[in-house]
């Protein structure tokens, strides 16, 4: 008889069949074995839907969620959270690759310290003009990520609040049940408050600084700063870094509060302000100011000291 999954990987996807065969992959290499993963087609017009389906009829720990329209990847996410059954429950984009040991490592981690979930470090994957190459783990993800910690607190460790991505992470399902967390849907930049919510939320935390997952910045430029140009766009990223030091704030983490104004000081800011100069309508760089003068009068403004190497280190 086949023991029962231990954890349930979401994977959504709209439009990527060139690249999902390699997350998919991914996730039949892992060395922990006792996984199912939740394949989320979002609306896809491509043929990702195919190649969801494909890999669900040759291994039966894939299944196949079809949303009939696209819904954005919170909604997608939340699709697959209504189905997790599993006592671990993680996220893989369907554009990016898990490391063969992810898995493996970060159940091994939470089985050992009973922390509500665990944090891991990732690396970028890059078009080199070939093909992706991965770079090297960033200074803010190793800040947040490296030394290894056990059973911490966003308290104890401030600067783990830099580590916002959802794919990073493995958690305890009972966690996400018993504080409701789920991502806000319609709007870019789905991680931010909800990773805010889980350092806050948790009773103990771990991190680790493995890089578990190689995160795909792709060619065609969806995933840099060029879509944050678009004034929807750059209003939804500064409600997603206002949402995520409401969290930290309002639970009293000022020292994150801290850490997450001197990144965004450092990394954030600066390319934003480059876009200002440049475009046409003069709300974008109002929009910008007025998101400056907020950070400004925050308490935890007075203490922030950006590092200039965090905005150097975009170009790994």
């Amino acid at each position: 008889m086949t023991p029962a999954p231990l954890v349930t990987m979401i994977v959504p996807g709209r439009d990527i069949a060139a690249f999902v065969p390699a997350a998919l992959d991914s996730l039949v290499a892992q060395t922990a074995r006792r996984w199912r993963a939740l394949l989320i087609d979002d609306g896809s017009t491509d043929r990702t839907g195919d190649i969801f389906a494909s890999a669900a009829a040759d291994d039966a720990r894939f299944h196949v969620v079809r949303l009939p329209d696209s819904c954005g990847l919170g909604a997608a996410r939340n699709a697959g959270l209504a189905l997790v059954d599993t006592p671990y429950l993680g996220f893989l984009d369907g554009d990016d690759e898990l490391s063969p040991h992810a898995l493996e490592r970060m159940m091994g981690t939470l089985d050992a310290t009973g922390s509500d979930f665990v944090a891991a470090a990732y690396v970028r994957s890059r078009f080199d003009g070939s093909g992706y190459a991965s770079g090297r783990i960033q200074p803010w993800v190793a800040a947040a990520t490296s030394p290894e910690r056990h059973a911490t607190t966003i308290f104890e460790h401030p600067r783990a609040s830099a580590n916002i991505v959802a794919w990073s992470k493995l958690s305890r399902t009972a966690f996400w049940d018993a504080h409701g967390l789920t991502f806000p849907e319609g709007v870019a930049y789905e991680d931010q408050i909800v990773a805010q919510q889980m350092y806050t939320r948790a009773t103990a935390f771990d991190v680790i600084p493995d890089a578990v997952v190689r995160w795909r910045v792709r060619a065609d430029g969806s995933s840099i700063t060029q879509g944050k140009a678009h004034l929807p766009v750059l209003r939804d990223y500064l409600a997603a870094l206002r949402g995520g030091i409401r969290v930290l704030d309002d639970a009293g983490a000022r020292s994150a509060v801290t850490a997450r104004i001197e990144l965004i000081l450092a990394m954030d800011v600066p390319p934003l302000l480059a876009i200002a100069e440049e475009h046409p309508d003069p709300a974008y760089a109002r929009e910008v100011e007025v998101f400056l003068d907020e950070l400004r009068a925050l308490p935890a403004f007075a203490d922030a000291r950006p590092d200039p190497d965090f905005a150097a280190a975009l170009s790994w």
